[in-house]
Parts: C-alpha cells; sequence; structure tokens
C-alpha cells in the first residue's frame, strides 16, 4: 500500500515528465516550423543592429540550442560577421548559455523518473558517469556528428556531476567552436586556416570516440563485482 507520501512523489514525477515532453514536442515544432536564418540574414541583422546584435545573436544561439536545428550555421555565421576571435567567443558564450538551459530542464524535469522506474542497466550506466563524468563529457563533446542538444538533456537525466558537465562542456566545445567559427571567417578563401579547420574537426572526431571509449573500459565493473554503490550527493 502507497503511503500519502509517495504517492504524492509519483504524481510529481509523472507531472515532471509530462511537461518534459510537453517542452520537447514544443522545440521539436519550433525547430520545424522557423527554420534557421541564413547566413546572409544573420550578417544583415547583426550590421544593422551594433552591439544590441551581439547580445540578440548569444541569447538566440542559446535558445536555438534548446531546439534540434543544426547550430552549425550560426557558428559560421558569426566568423563570417564578426571575424574568428569575437565570432567565436560569441559562440562559446551562446553554447555555454544553451547547455545549461537544457542540462537545468533535464535533471530538474526527468532526472527523478529516471532514478525511479529504471533498471540495474541504467544504474551501471549512471555510476559510470558519476566516476568518468568529465572524461565523458569532453569525450561527447569532442565527436562533431553527436547532436549538441542531445547531449545537453541527455546529460540532465543521467548522474553525472554539475561539476563534471559544466568543466566538461567548457572545454569539450572549444575545439569544434574554434573550427567552425574558421570556416566562417577563412572559408571563403579557402587557404590553410579554412584546411586546418576541416582536419580539426575530422581529428576530433577520433579524439573523442578515443576518450569516451577510455571512459567506458575505465568505469566498467569487474565480473565479480557486487551490487552498484549508492547514489553519491551530487556535487
Amino acid at each position: 500500500m502507497h503511503t500519502p507520501a509517495a504517492t504524492t512523489g509519483r504524481r510529481r514525477v509523472f507531472w515532471r515528465l509530462g511537461i518534459l515532453a510537453a517542452f520537447i514536442v514544443a522545440v521539436i515544432v519550433i525547430g520545424i516550423v522557423f527554420p534557421v536564418p541564413t547566413v546572409d540574414q544573420i550578417r544583415a541583422a547583426a550590421g544593422n543592429a551594433g552591439a544590441l546584435g551581439v547580445i540578440a545573436f548569444v541569447l538566440g544561439y542559446g535558445a536555438l540550442t534548446l531546439t534540434p536545428v543544426p547550430k552549425n550555421v550560426l557558428s559560421i555565421a558569426a566568423g563570417l560577421t564578426w571575424g574568428f576571435g569575437f565570432g567565436a567567443l560569441l559562440v562559446y558564450l551562446g553554447a555555454l548559455l544553451g547547455a545549461t538551459l537544457a542540462f537545468v530542464i533535464g535533471r530538474f524535469l526527468g532526472r527523478e523518473a529516471v532514478e525511479r522506474f529504471t533498471g540495474a542497466r541504467v544504474a551501471r550506466v549512471d555510476e559510470l558517469l558519476r566516476q568518468q563524468g568529465l572524461a565523458t563529457v569532453i569525450g561527447a563533446r569532442l565527436i562533431p556528428v553527436l547532436p549538441f542538444t542531445v547531449i545537453n538533456y541527455t546529460a540532465g537525466l543521467t548522474a553525472v556531476r554539475r561539476f563534471d558537465y559544466a568543466l566538461g562542456t567548457a572545454l569539450g566545445i572549444i575545439p569544434g567552436t574554434l573550427a567552425y567559427v574558421a570556416l566562417g571567417a577563412f572559408g571563403l578563401e579557402l587557404g590553410w586556416p579554412f584546411w586546418l579547420a576541416v582536419g580539426v574537426l575530422g581529428s576530433l572526431t577520433v579524439v573523442g570516440l578515443f576518450l569516451a571509449n577510455r571512459a567506458r573500459r575505465r568505469g566498467k565493473p569487474a565480473p565479480d563485482s557486487g551490487a552498484v554503490p549508492e547514489n553519491e550527493a551530487d556535487v
């Protein structure tokens, strides 16, 4: 027989799951109905808006990170509009903003449901992310083909520590950010900076896969290990 507290807890979990599901559906619809502006549109808007255009770009980048629309176009447009250095800074700030918002949404609305309703297999994954969360996040961030938005929400659903997620994201998105902005800043010239950026994007995939696989192997329990340790307090 369920106690009133347990019943209230289950209702809270289902309410949060419902809100999370509705939110995900909404951002997918928004991403489909409202396409990403073209590079020319971004450059024209930023040139006319001045300092407000810079702020709008960072906030818009963060907001679009919550949706499944491709953000690489925005990164390339930033390079074309503001050049390599300043464009990279704006993209970096926007990506951090979006990654933080998505993580908080996933953690607040979905994490409790994962803890309540998943089995031992997910518990082992959680324990791996507790032990090797920083390396795992960095490895995932370094792989350009992995959807940035999916990583953000999924990390919030797991037991990865907030500090590991924040630091892993802050470090892991630097190479990809620089590479995509460089494509916009130097791509029209097709000189060595452009080809260097292309080479970096390819190398990131290899490095990211290596780090993610290494974290998985280091966190894999021995065949004769016992039960999964109890959850540690989140930092």
